[in-house]
């Protein structure tokens, strides 16, 4: 018989879940963060230091043996912690890639090797420091969401390679896969901020961008060919760089990506299917679907401190506790917001951000 609960590990596990209370599932959740909606949403909740295995174990174990948990779907973080990946699928069933299959996507030298056999463009990568000449990204080796990337200025780093600067506008692109074959489910114009010392921290989505019908079918023709060289199963997101007529891929992030929560209908199930091997034919948008949409990260500029007489807009989401100290660079929240037209969506973004820093205490 089928357990009634679901297990989700991430570093910030709001989404998924938000995602599977709306779907009727009893999520049973482990982050980093333990926000206010995330206790909100989950039957049961621990929050954790990290994601490697030191951290998690004394937070899993109480968990499996109060609750009947046999499957897991897991979101970002495990890129730093392969191992903990690998020992989560010996003891439950992971919704989701393999972990041989999300080591092998997400070690740069061996995508890069596979794009380079199929002749699919990226920005230059090197293993070894270049000149500090100013046209250089240092990036870690298994970051997430932007942390750490910053121009290459010659300092000592551990455990990065380096990619070459490259101009135009960053986009994802959102796809279900079954280990062969692909659907996809949408595209994003993407923007980063820079927060602290960082400079490409992920800042935020839209479900509308100005790619050409040639662009979109390039990129999922490119990801044909990624998708059973690979292995990927279940929804995976690909971020890629247009300039002009030309696009450059940067990178496949191989489990659930935040564009996921711009889309109205049952992705978490979708996800389910499709890791059992049944994608949809056709996938169709609700309305919720098709308006314009955007997610959007608000940073902490400088150290604020969140007091308990803030009233969170309703659109507001990862709430932290009233008496959290965010500190420069950290994210404080979020925003999701749909309207009739892109533009009344930055604007709705911009104004909303505004008014909620203007709230925050700096300490």
């Amino acid at each position: 018989m089928p357990s009634p609960y679901l297990l989700i590990i991430a570093t910030s596990a709001r989404m998924l879940a938000q995602i599977a209370y709306q779907a009727g599932i009893q999520a049973v959740v482990i982050d980093l963060f333990a926000d206010t909606d995330t206790r909100r949403y989950a039957t049961a909740w621990r929050q954790v230091a990290s994601l490697s295995l030191n951290d998690l174990l004394p937070a899993l174990e109480p968990l499996l043996a109060e609750y009947p948990l046999l499957d897991l779907i897991y979101g970002s973080g495990f890129e730093s912690f392969p191992e903990s990946l690998s020992y989560l699928s010996q003891r439950l069933h992971l919704i989701g890639n393999t972990p041989a299959v999300f080591v092998n996507t997400v070690n740069k030298q061996a995508f890069f090797a596979v794009l380079d056999s199929l002749q699919i463009p990226y920005p230059d990568s090197v293993f070894t420091p270049p000149a500090p000449d100013g046209g250089w990204l240092s990036k870690p080796l298994c970051g997430q969401g932007g942390l750490g990337i910053r121009h290459w200025q010659a300092e000592p780093l551990a455990e990065n390679y380096w990619q070459k600067y490259q101009t135009g506008l960053p986009h994802s692109v959102l796809f279900l896969a079954d280990g062969q074959h692909l659907q996809v489910l949408g595209f994003h114009r993407q923007w980063t901020t820079a927060a602290g010392s960082d400079g490409f921290l992920f800042a935020g989505l839209i479900n509308c961008t100005a790619l050409s019908a040639r662009h979109k079918a390039l990129i999922t023709a490119w990801l044909s060919q990624l998708v059973p060289i690979l292995g990927l199963k279940g929804l995976n997101s690909l971020d890629f760089i247009q300039d002009g007529t030309a696009l450059w891929v940067l990178e496949i992030n191989p489990r659930p990506s935040a564009s996921m929560q711009l889309y109205g209908s049952d992705l978490l199930s979708l996800h389910r299917h499709a890791c059992a091997g049944h994608l949809p034919t056709i996938y169709h948008q609700d309305k919720a679907g098709t308006e314009a949409c955007a997610y959007q990260i608000i940073y902490a500029k400088e150290t604020v401190y969140i007091p308990d007489t803030l009233a969170w807009p309703q659109n507001c989401a990862d709430l932290p506790p009233a008496g959290t100290i965010c500190h420069t660079g950290q994210p404080i929240c979020s925003l999701l917001v749909r309207q009739k037209t892109a533009q009344m969506v930055y604007e709705q973004l911009q104004y909303q951000q505004r008014a909620l820093l203007r709230q925050l205490p700096c300490l």
